[in-house]
């Protein structure tokens, strides 16, 4: 139980993008070669979700817990982020799947067989509507406005200060 005088250096060298993904083994086993499984999300709709420890928890220059203290809490971090979203995709990822299938499918239904022929519809439509309006405006509404701007124009205001 005495001091100890030397410092101990541990370092761990990974690569960032396969360290972040999750914690599975990187290293071949018994001669197979490690493939990068395929991109889920190629369209990157979930780019904000990319989150790792560095992007949560950043200790300054100027604090800096022990160092042990530091990459026990980054594994911890990675451990449980891994832990608890493979847990709660399994619970959720075929319910959610069923219910997100039936959701847009009915959307697409709707939009297909309702939505767009009435749109269609209004469009064929909307041509005849238009002379209709067209002729009604030119028959009440202009004769109003314009009789009403002629009755009007002859108006003189005049302001005075007391």
């Amino acid at each position: 139980m005495g001091v100890e005088k030397e410092r101990s250096d541990t370092s761990v060298i990974m690569d960032d993008d396969e360290f972040n993904r999750s914690i599975e083994p990187i290293l071949s086993k018994k001669g197979k070669i490690y493939v990068e499984p395929p991109d889920r999300d190629p369209n990157d709709i979930n780019a904000h979700l990319k989150v790792g420890f560095d992007d949560v928890i950043a200790e300054p220059r100027s604090t800096h817990s022990f160092d042990r203290v530091w990459i026990g809490s980054h594994a911890v971090f990675e451990l449980a982020k891994y832990v608890f979203y493979r847990v709660l995709s399994t619970l959720l990822a075929v319910p959610m799947a069923f219910l997100l299938g039936l959701v847009f499918g009915l959307i697409s239904c709707i939009h297909i067989w309702v939505v767009m022929p009435l749109i269609q519809s209004f469009l064929m439509v909307l041509p005849s509507a238009r002379v209709v309006w067209r002729s009604l405006t030119d028959m009440f509404v202009f004769p109003l406005f314009q009789s009403m701007g002629k009755s009007l124009s002859s108006v003189h205001v005049e302001t005075t200060y007391n």
